[in-house]
């Protein structure tokens, strides 16, 4: 009998422990608005920086985690300031981060754009390329649990009508990239400096193709965000599990 109790005891601090290092209260996710005001990144087909879409789209996911339960969710650079992606993966670091997410938009290769005028001013456009991807290093202790929480959100956004693109694996200069799942469209990639220098799993989040003109246009919509940023949550609750 006390053999029973004492294995029942250590069943149930056990299960506890594990529980305590699932709980969303306790796990914290760094986010990252990637690019900055001065370097914005990619330009929209409408002429837009690609870090006020990262911006506002990193902004509703701490909401939206937060909402969820993950309290101690944060975005990294709150007050648009000038940080290099050292300072980024070292403030995730700094705040135990169990999971960096670094959120971006995407465009084409050069070659791809075209020209047309928007309100008057000339900007280049690609119809040729839409939707999400996925990118992970493969190089890190964390690769395994970055690819789990890279799937949870791929399966996200695919059971919410969103489409991979496969673009970057295109056999061509600036692209090749490797595809490591082409139904969730991930890829791996060991250079990218803030998924190789982060301690905690890290996925980078290319939204959407803003050099698409109907897909800039989705991704401004709230609606559409919202389905994105639920799926990154989802992400963050498969972290959360596999947290050792």
């Amino acid at each position: 009998m006390i053999r029973f109790i004492t294995t029942a005891v250590l069943c149930t601090s056990l299960y506890s422990q594990a529980h305590a290092a699932c709980e969303a209260r306790n796990f914290v996710v760094a986010v990252d608005s990637g690019h900055s005001p001065s370097d914005g990144g990619s330009t929209s087909a409408r002429g837009r920086s690609e870090f006020e879409f990262n911006d506002t789209l990193a902004r509703e996911v701490v909401s939206a985690l937060k909402n969820a339960g993950y309290g101690q969710a944060f975005l990294l650079n709150p007050y648009r300031s000038e940080l290099s992606l050292h300072e980024r993966t070292k403030l995730a670091d700094g705040r135990g981060a169990g999971l960096f997410l670094s959120i971006h938009h995407d465009s084409t290769q050069p070659h791809y754009l075209n020209t047309w005028t928007h309100e008057g001013q000339e900007q280049r456009y690609s119809d040729d390329f839409s939707g999400f991807s996925l990118w992970v290093s493969g190089s890190t202790v964390q690769a395994a649990r970055s690819l789990t929480t890279a799937k949870a959100i791929g399966e996200g956004l695919l059971k919410r009508g969103l489409a991979p693109t496969l673009h970057h694996a295109e056999p061509i200069a600036g692209e090749s990239r490797k595809l490591i799942d082409t139904r969730l469209g991930i890829y791996r990639r060991d250079t990218l400096a803030v998924l190789r220098a982060s301690k905690a799993p890290a996925v980078l989040v290319e939204a959407g193709v803003i050099v698409n003109r109907a897909e800039e246009l989705r991704l401004e919509q709230a609606g559409h965000r919202a389905r994105i940023v639920a799926a990154v949550v989802e992400g963050a609750k498969a972290a959360c599990a596999a947290t050792p």
